[in-house]
């Protein structure tokens, strides 16, 4: 299947040459690296033995230019044509678009097409591929060399389904591009086939401007009242109560308690920041304070007490002494 990468804004499609051993498979990716500018070609990798034979495949990506805004890149893969090799075969094949299948055309390897084209049916219906809805191009090959076979002959013995064909010569290059250039076609207006008839997601519903709710009107209700005598009753059209509206919230400086409350004589009696003064503070050296008087308070025997100065609660003892004097003096700031 046709792999769309939208990040690198890439289609990258996937040919095999398919064919028996020594068919021309290897020789049509040779041509082709050797005819497209360095530009739009990659490294053709080849593992071949001594008798020149591929073992596993050679791959070729091609960058043909943009299509609808994606870059198109074609890798080009062909596997090996001895039937010993079938598990690499299977391999290749797996995520193929396009199928390219090389035969040879002379009389004494017709038997070795066949048994090619068997397997390579075979391979796909195990990948759950059907051949006959892949794209696929027959190429009759070495069409230069003596005693060939005709392409009538060629098509009554492998292509009974009909499909598009060519007649090359790999080695000179006839219809080497031909057969390329018809894959690609076929392989890019099935992607757009298929692209096409996918189902388009559903709309996404815009959404609806808000628009100002305005208070209910008022509702009239029909209400009943039996009449007197033996006529109905009347209904007298009853209109609904306004909503009752919402009550200002009040400030702390609107806040009064009930009267007569407790609450009251704490809010009257608590001072308010504005009408705060502030006490005179007695100025040591104007009005000194004697030791005497202090230690009388003390004595508690309420001889000789100065009424305007507090009384002071009689110190207890500890141990049979008295507290220091210097007590008092920190008690009251007294320097």
């Amino acid at each position: 299947m046709v792999s769309i990468n939208y990040s690198s804004r890439e289609v990258c499609c996937k040919i095999v040459y398919y064919g028996p051993g020594l068919s021309g498979k290897t020789t049509n990716l040779q041509y082709i690296h050797s005819k497209v500018p360095q530009t739009t070609r990659g490294n053709l990798i080849s593992l071949a033995t001594e008798a020149d034979r591929t073992l596993y495949f050679d791959f070729l990506p091609i960058n043909i230019g943009n299509i609808n805004g994606l870059a198109a890149k074609f890798q080009l893969y062909t596997v090996p044509g001895q039937v010993y090799y079938n598990a690499t075969r299977k391999l290749v094949l797996r995520g193929v678009d396009g199928l390219v299948f090389v035969a040879d055309s002379q009389p004494d390897k017709m038997a070795e097409n066949i048994e090619s084209l068997t397997n390579l049916e075979e391979n796909l219906r195990e990948y759950g591929y059907n051949i006959d809805e892949l794209p696929m191009v027959i190429q009759y090959n070495k069409r230069d060399l003596p005693g060939i076979m005709t392409v009538e002959e060629l098509e009554a013995r492998l292509n009974p389904r009909g499909w598009p064909y060519f007649e090359a010569s790999a080695t000179i290059g006839n219809g080497v591009f031909d057969t390329l250039k018809l894959i690609i076609k076929i392989v890019l207006d099935k992607a757009k086939s298929s692209s096409g008839s996918r189902p388009r997601p559903a709309a996404i519903a815009q959404p609806v401007a808000s628009q100002p709710t305005t208070a209910p009107q008022a509702t009239p209700v029909a209400a009943t009242q039996p009449s007197s005598g033996d006529s109905a009753p009347s209904s007298v059209a009853v209109s609904a109560p306004p909503a009752a509206a919402s009550k200002p919230q009040e400030t702390p400086e609107q806040y009064r308690p009930f009267p007569g409350s407790h609450a009251e004589e704490h809010h009257e009696r608590k001072p308010s920041a504005a009408g705060f003064t502030p006490a005179a503070t007695v100025d040591s050296s104007s009005a000194p304070i004697e030791r005497n008087a202090i230690q009388s308070a003390g004595t508690g025997n309420g001889e000789d007490e100065d009424t305007s100065r507090p009384v002071m609660a009689p110190s207890l003892k500890r141990r049979g002494s008295y507290k220091k004097r210097g007590f008092f003096k920190r008690l009251f700031g007294i320097k």
